[in-house]
C-alpha cells in the first residue's frame, strides 16, 4: 500500500473515532467518495491495524443501526419546513 494512501487511512480513522462521523460525513471532509472511505475503513485498515478496525467497525455499525433514524428525521424537517 502506497504512503499517502496508508496516511489517509489512518487520518480517516482518526477523525471517525474522534467524531464519530459517518462515512458520508468523512468523505465530505476528505474530499473522497463514500465508496473510498468505506473500503478504507473495511479492507485496509485491518491490514494497518487490527485495534483500531475493531473500533472502527463498531462505530459503523452503531451509524449503520442508527440511519433510519436520522433519515426519518431529516424527511420530518423536510416536511416541517415546506408547511
Amino acid at each position: 500500500m502506497q504512503d499517502y494512501i496508508q496516511r489517509r487511512v489512518l487520518d480517516i480513522c482518526s477523525y471517525i473515532l474522534r467524531t464519530k462521523a459517518t462515512v458520508r460525513q468523512a468523505a465530505q471532509v476528505f474530499k473522497v467518495s463514500k465508496s473510498t472511505v468505506h473500503k478504507d475503513m473495511t479492507e485496509r485498515l485491518p491490514s494497518l491495524n487490527k485495534q483500531l478496525a475493531k473500533e472502527i467497525k463498531a462505530v459503523l455499525e452503531y451509524n449503520k443501526a442508527e440511519r433510519h433514524l436520522r433519515g426519518g428525521e431529516a424527511t420530518r424537517r423536510k416536511y416541517k419546513d415546506l408547511a
